[in-house]
């Protein structure tokens, strides 16, 4: 059972550091869009059906609106982009 536990914790801490990494990368990259490129990823995954990316994604943009102070972050672009996200997939 501490086995299957450590693993569990592990492969946990794994896919944190994932999204910990893309959030940072994103920041570097464009510290004012950083969020709503997550956003756009996120919103591209669950039209695509890729409910694991989406999550990743999600977790992506909330990263990066807690590290990167200068991310813009208004809710009507993120519907938005939501919007142009599931348009495109009908």
């Amino acid at each position: 059972m501490i086995a299957f536990l450590r693993q569990w914790i592990e492969h946990w801490r794994t896919i944190r550091r994932r999204w910990q990494g893309d959030a940072r990368r994103l920041a570097a990259s464009d510290p004012v869009n950083a969020y709503y490129e997550a956003q756009r990823r996120a919103a591209r995954s669950r039209a695509q059906g890729n409910t694991a990316e989406y999550w990743h994604w999600a977790k992506v943009a909330s990263e990066v609106a807690r590290i990167e102070p200068r991310a813009a972050m208004d809710f009507e672009v993120v519907k938005a982009i939501a919007d142009q996200e599931t348009a495109g997939r009908r």
